[in-house]
């Protein structure tokens, strides 16, 4: 065994302990079926939907059901927490339809994209690996864990609460993300579908005032969600806050923002143009001042 397979390995191992921890923490206090915290079992599935789906798509070679597999794990795991639940409440019918939308919608873009595409050149060199490969299955369950902890223990919680002003001001921050998500990708799908658009970047709509429209809007939904989720967690529930934090930190220092922006400075980097785009706009959080001209 090679020194990049016992680092896949490892990183497994890390990644089953870490969702076991979150498991723990977000069960305390929760609803359980039989003894078994629900709150655990929807986490356990999320790993288990994604080894068994490594299977077949390390036999074939394809990562083209990666992204779609991870939006069906989401829905899996808060439908099945939701209907295990003894009972549920107005908070929990909200956050499963959020989680569900959400979800549905990113899961089916991605899937088309890909389709589209052929392929997804993040796993060219990973595929390949049966133990890297494996790892970056596993560490989607540990994606779905995280982002979707708050909700979940809301929703499984044994602690309830009617809807009140929380619900409402997180709805209103998680719609504000959503929109700000769907018509950035929207806006960047018309743009690729443009053959007169080869090889440029898009500059236009939301992507004149943030170089990341879509990963600001996906952190807002967290926040959102997580707002909606707070009256009603107690004790070691608390950690399952983390979800907007992890979202943050992943789209902003470890996959999302620094991969793209390395990949662009790559390709447009010496052209003037791109560099006064980059001058003028914000990474991240959306400028609200109107787009100077170009």
């Amino acid at each position: 065994m090679n020194t990049s397979d016992r680092n896949s390995l490892l990183g497994i191992l890390v990644a089953v302990l870490v969702g076991a921890g979150v498991g723990w923490a977000g069960s305390q206090g929760g609803s359980t079926v039989r003894g078994f915290p629900i709150f655990a079992l929807g986490l356990s599935l999320a790993y288990a939907i994604q080894w068994l789906a490594f299977i077949p798509a390390y036999l074939t070679q394809s990562e083209r059901f990666f992204d779609l597999i991870g939006s069906i794990t989401y829905i899996t795991v808060v439908v099945v927490a939701f209907v295990l639940s003894p009972s549920v409440d107005g908070r929990s019918i909200l956050l499963l339809a959020l989680v569900v939308i959400w979800a549905g919608r990113l899961g089916s873009f991605l899937f088309r994209r890909v389709l589209k595409a052929g392929k997804d050149a993040r796993f060219d060199d990973i595929k390949v690996s049966f133990f890297r490969f494996l790892m970056t299955w596993t560490l989607q369950g540990l994606w779905v864990t995280f982002t979707a902890a708050a909700a979940l223990a809301a929703i499984t919680t044994g602690t309830r609460k009617e809807l009140g002003l929380f619900a409402l001001i997180g709805f209103l921050v998680w719609l504000l993300g959503f929109g700000l998500e769907a018509v950035a990708d929207a806006q960047k799908n018309r743009f690729r579908a443009d053959p007169a658009n080869k090889g440029k970047f898009i500059q236009d709509g939301l992507w004149a005032r943030s170089r990341h429209p879509n990963y600001f809007g996906e952190i807002v939904i967290w926040i959102g969600v997580a707002i909606i989720a707070l009256p009603v967690l107690r004790g070691w529930q608390f950690v399952t806050l983390i979800s907007p934090v992890f979202v943050t930190l992943l789209l902003t220092r470890i996959s999302g923002v620094p991969m793209l922006e390395r990949r662009a400075d790559e390709k447009w980097g010496r052209q003037e143009e791109y560099q006064a785009y980059k001058a003028r706009t914000p990474v991240l959080i959306p400028s609200l001042r109107s787009p100077s001209k170009r």
